[in-house]
Formats: C-alpha cells, structure tokens, sequence
C-alpha cells in the first residue's frame, strides 16, 4: 500500500543522494549506517521509556532505506549483493524495533502482555519476510498479505510516536494488536498462495 509514496520520497531525497555520490559516500555505508541508526534509536531510547525520542530517532534513518537504493541505481552501482545487504540489515533494524519496544514492557512500561505482543510481531514479521524470500528461492510468488514491511513500520512508528507526544499509549497497544494479528495472517496467506502454486506445478 504504502510503495505507492515511494517515488515522491526518493525524489524528495534526490539531491542529498546525489550531494553524497559526489562526496565519495557508497550505497553500502549509507545502508550500515541507516541501520545502525535505527537499532541505536530502538535499543538505546525505545527502553529507557523514552519513546517518542526513539520514534524521531529511528524515522530519520529509516530514510536511508531511500537514499541507498537511488545512490546505487544513480550510479550504477546496483549490485546482487547491495541487494542482499540491504534485505538483510532491514531485518536486523525491524527486530530491533519491537525488541526495543519488548525491552520497554519489560521495564518502564511494566506490561506481560504488551511485552508478549511485540515479541509475536518481531517473530511474525520476520517469519512474514522468510516466508516471501525462500518462496521465491524456490521460483514461486509470495508478495501476498495485509502486512507489507513497510506497512508494518510506518504503523508501529506513528501509533508510538503519536501515542506518546500526546500522552495516549492506547495507540501503540492498538498498533501491536493489529500487527501481531495481520503479520499471522500475512504468514497464513503466504503459506497458502505458495502451496496453491506448488500443488498446480
């Protein structure tokens, strides 16, 4: 749903791309250090309690996620393993995202439940990723489900975000219900497509 906005983004972010290329920075650092920002916005703030600074934190390197992949086509850099790279640390900022947000209930937050919702959404949402990549290892389409990745992020990141500038934290438990729910049943609807596909072969 959300890759519809993509392209106004990564234009929008075109010129500090291009400004970067020409400062010698490669596609590959900006993706290191995307990720390392955003695992440092999540583990560092996200326990402390300090949630919506974590939320500011994590927003402004997530665009990273942007800028690496214009940088590398600009310049002809693109690459198997840029590719890998960077499906592969995008993994590591999701889980460190809702770890931050278990280690949170876990601590200031003071929730079993809450604490037990985001480690099931840091699960399913990698299970949900799994799932799409070793399918289409094995030559089948899984691009199925209500609970793309960047669907997921964009919800957790404004439900806490918001929830905390304004004092309400229902939003973020209502965020976490819903991702736990929609990454299962993406989970389900990835299975289900891929064993269509395999039974038809």
């Amino acid at each position: 749903m959300l890759e519809r906005f993509r392209g106004f983004w990564t234009a929008l972010l075109a010129p500090i791309a291009n400004l970067l290329l020409r400062l010698g920075v490669s596609p590959d650092a900006v993706t290191l250090v995307g990720t390392l920002g955003v695992v440092a916005g999540a583990l560092v703030f996200f326990p402390q309690g300090m949630l919506f600074t974590g939320v500011m934190v994590i927003t402004a390197f997530v665009f990273s996620d942007l800028l690496d992949g214009h940088m590398a086509r600009t310049a002809g850099r693109t690459s198997p393993f840029g590719a890998f790279l960077d499906s592969t640390l995008d993994r590591i900022g999701d889980g460190a995202i809702f770890a931050g947000l278990a280690l949170y209930f876990a601590g200031p937050g003071d929730s079993q439940l809450y604490l037990v919702l985001s480690l099931a959404c840091l699960v399913m949402g990698s299970v949900t990723s799994y799932a799409r990549s070793r399918a289409e290892s094995l030559g089948f389409e899984a691009k199925v489900g209500i609970a793309e990745r960047a669907d997921r992020l964009v919800a957790i990141l404004v439900a806490t975000g918001v929830g905390a500038l304004l004092d309400v934290p229902e939003l973020m438990y209502a965020a976490l219900w819903f991702l736990a729910v929609a990454s299962t049943i993406t989970v389900g609807q990835r299975i289900w497509v891929v064993r269509k596909q395999a039974l038809a072969a």
